[in-house]
């Protein structure tokens, strides 16, 4: 993610406190968002990806964080473990079904956290995940929702190769949609996501 990570975990441990959780975090991913971990009890990392959970495996070395964490290979719908939190690292667009993921997130757990892309964040709409992202803030809004903010920030790209090397794994809308961006250098691209706790 080309922007201040920092800011998010920020955002993120002033949102949800941690402190002395059990946490069951879903798409963990490369671990860009770990330093939660620091004040939780436990975190339980879910991913079906098992390139995902070899670089979080690093990450949490490197940051003094693998006696914290359990790394487990599952699909989540499949998973079974449980804490006091379950907190979606934005991925809950990329679930076929995000409101049975948010079910199955509530035997496991009495709180569920959501981080993930805002519906109007223009990032969303050049990743093309636009579509995904209001399907899945949908099904957050079918829940008692206790909390909600969202949050601005930009993605910052060098050049026009940068930004495509980044969406370029998102296919051939996503790559027609950066087209004008060609020729451009040391540029933002305005991101805005949210926090939600059912």
């Amino acid at each position: 993610m080309a922007t201040d990570i920092n800011i998010i975990i920020r955002n993120l441990l002033e949102f949800y406190d941690f402190n002395s959780k059990t946490i069951v975090t879903v798409g963990a991913g490369g671990g860009q968002l770990i330093e939660y971990g620091r004040v939780s009890k436990h975190v339980i990392a879910v991913d079906y990806d098992r390139e995902a959970l070899d670089k979080l495996k690093v990450n949490l070395v490197k940051s003094g964080l693998d006696d914290k964490f359990e790394l487990v290979h599952s699909d989540f719908n499949r998973s079974g473990v449980e804490g006091d939190v379950v907190m979606f690292e934005f991925c809950l667009h990329e679930m076929e079904d995000p409101l049975s993921a948010l079910k199955h997130a509530l035997t496991m757990a009495p709180d569920i956290l959501v981080l993930d892309h805002w519906p109007d964040s223009e990032w969303a709409f050049f990743g093309d995940e636009d579509q995904k992202i209001v399907k899945s803030w949908a099904a957050v809004h079918e829940f008692c929702v206790k909390k909600i903010q969202k949050f601005d920030t930009v993605q910052f790209f060098h050049d026009y190769e940068e930004l495509y090397q980044k969406v370029k794994p998102q296919g051939k809308v996503s790559i027609d949609r950066i087209k004008g961006f060609q020729g451009k250098t040391n540029f933002t691209i305005p991101m805005s996501y949210g926090f939600a706790l059912i």
